[in-house]
């Protein structure tokens, strides 16, 4: 199987010593015709634009976090290319759920394997999201996670980050906004708006782990009013594994909707990663839109990839 590499240096685990060097030197030991990458230097979605270019390439592999192969998908998607995925976040939600392991080596030969399964896609106005999409209170908090990526987090550092982050907690403004869904059209003041690829499992530990990655819907979680209080019982209802029926906690389920609001821009959190896109917003499922490299024992789907 011809593969390529695209590494994304700043992601958590390149930090504790890994390097580019070393994955590739592992991805040629297991076997894989590993592809020379065009131009290390470019920004990574043109490296990823170039490397989805190069002949008769089968898969890209991708190291680095949720937020690169978030990056990944709105190249790959749709190509026909599948995506590797080489777990080197901080979260790595999307691997956890496709049971791909997070130790390197392990991962490595799971591509070696070449295995591979259709996943489902979200889409907000062309943006892509593999796991969620999320507007309110979280999206403006995790602006105060982006001062301290890539730094080394003493006692004194975690403080301040929480203390930034607790500051939002009571005078967050509400979001004004109208959703569309199926003809029917409701208002809404909210602290929060996720729309997950599928949905979430419930069950104790299981802790922002989806139920399936290919079941064809969108789950939309509303919160129209969030207090530390609130807060609080939300994390110990996960930590139990029953949250769903939490007071306060909408749940609904689509394929596609639209979010109106009287805002030039609403900063929407996408995998983690925070844009700003203009209103509305058009949601939409992209059923089975992008190929992945699984272990065998991932159900549904599998099959060998072509030599």
């Amino acid at each position: 199987m011809r593969i390529v590499l695209v590494a994304n240096p700043a992601s958590g685990a390149f930090a504790g010593g890994v390097t580019p060097d070393a994955v590739r030197a592992r991805l040629r030991a297991a076997g894989l015709d590993l592809l020379p990458e065009p131009d290390e230097t470019l920004p990574l979605p043109e490296r990823l634009r170039a490397a989805l270019r190069i002949e008769g390439v089968a898969a890209v592999a991708v190291a680095g976090g949720d937020g690169t192969l978030n990056c990944a998908a709105g190249m790959l998607a749709g190509s026909g290319v599948a995506l590797g995925i080489l777990p080197l976040g901080t979260m790595n939600l999307l691997a956890k759920d496709l049971g791909i392991p997070l130790d390197l080596d392990a991962a490595v030969a799971v591509l070696a394997a070449r295995r591979s399964r259709a996943v489902d896609v979200g889409s907000v106005n062309g943006h892509l999201f593999l796991i969620n999409s999320v507007l309110g209170m979280p999206a403006r908090m995790v602006r105060h996670r982006e001062a301290f990526r890539g730094r080394r987090l003493g006692l004194a550092a975690l403080l301040r980050l929480a203390a930034a982050s607790l500051r939002h907690l009571g005078p967050y403004p509400r979001l004004s906004a109208v959703l569309s869904q199926d003809g029917r059209r409701t208002r809404l003041r909210l602290r929060l708006l996720a729309v997950v690829n599928n949905d979430y499992a419930e069950g104790p530990g299981r802790i922002l782990e989806r139920s399936q990655v290919d079941g064809g819907e969108l789950t939309l979680y509303i919160a129209r009013r969030l207090s530390p209080w609130r807060i609080a019982r939300l994390a110990l209802g996960f930590g139990l594994g029953r949250w769903r029926q939490l007071p306060g906690l909408e749940r609904r389920g689509a394929t596609r909707f639209a979010v109106s609001a009287r805002r030039r821009a609403l900063r929407v959190m996408n995998d983690g990663e925070v844009r700003l896109i203009a209103p509305p917003l058009r949601y939409r499922l992209m059923p089975r839109a992008l190929t992945v490299i699984v272990p065998e024992a991932a159900k549904d789907l599998s099959k060998e990839l072509a030599e």
